[in-house]
């Protein structure tokens, strides 16, 4: 039988890579979005047509209402920053990778799988703590700790693939694994047909990493 894994997908360029890296495994993969009321919708039709072209057993998007909350510039109104400045900024979404690998830790539960995937990246991250390789240890702990299939010593392994890679890095892998980058959604600020501003943070950190690579950069601007 086919290892099974549950692989977050968002619709940007890193998960479009780490689920090309499960399938290249020859894993079964179920694909997971999470719509938690991020500034557009644009990343979430990127997300279902990766997960298809790229041969995902089947997508599940799962709505979670982190705009009721606020505290983010992706999920209240509050201006996008197009300046990188000092500390955490304000485009982190409190608990946002934490209640996303819940999800998929549920889901990997119920269909039996061994491994969830995420995108997480500690090199080029922006900042956020929960794009740490510490975080990540914490998580498949708790796993162990928190799930049936734990308790009876069948651990869920969580995986970072992209952890250690630059933008640059991650271009490269997903060039070599057939990646169609363009249908990629990055953009803090998308409009509604996905193309990026060219100005944000995640904007930014994706042209540099085209251009560290020596690499055309395939995304849609706006005009």
């Amino acid at each position: 039988m086919t290892a099974r894994a549950v692989v977050l997908v968002s619709g940007g360029m890193d998960s479009a890579v780490v689920l090309a890296l499960a399938r290249e495994r020859g894993l079964d993969c179920h694909a997971l979005t999470v719509s938690y009321g991020q500034r557009h919708s644009a990343e979430l039709a990127a997300a279902a047509e990766l997960a298809q072209l790229q041969g995902a057993v089947e997508h599940k998007l799962v709505v979670v209402d982190l705009r009721s909350i606020g505290g983010s510039a992706l999920t209240a109104d509050i201006a996008v920053p197009e300046q990188a400045g000092e500390g955490i900024p304000v485009t982190y979404v409190p608990a946002r990778n934490t209640i996303m690998l819940s999800m998929a830790l549920g889901w990997a539960e119920v269909l039996g799988a061994q491994e969830i995937h995420c995108g997480v990246n500690a090199v080029d991250y922006s900042g956020y703590p929960d794009c740490r390789p510490e975080f990540i240890a914490a998580f498949e702990s708790l796993a162990r700790l928190a799930t049936k299939a734990g308790v009876e010593g069948r651990p869920l392994s969580v995986r970072a693939p992209l952890m250690r890679l630059s933008k640059a890095d991650i271009a490269r892998e997903g060039v070599r694994l057939g990646v169609d980058f363009s249908r990629t959604v990055s953009c803090y600020q998308a409009d509604a047909d996905g193309r990026a501003c060219g100005r944000c943070d995640a904007c930014r950190l994706r042209a540099q990493g085209f251009a560290e690579a020596g690499m055309k950069d395939p995304t849609r601007y706006q005009a």
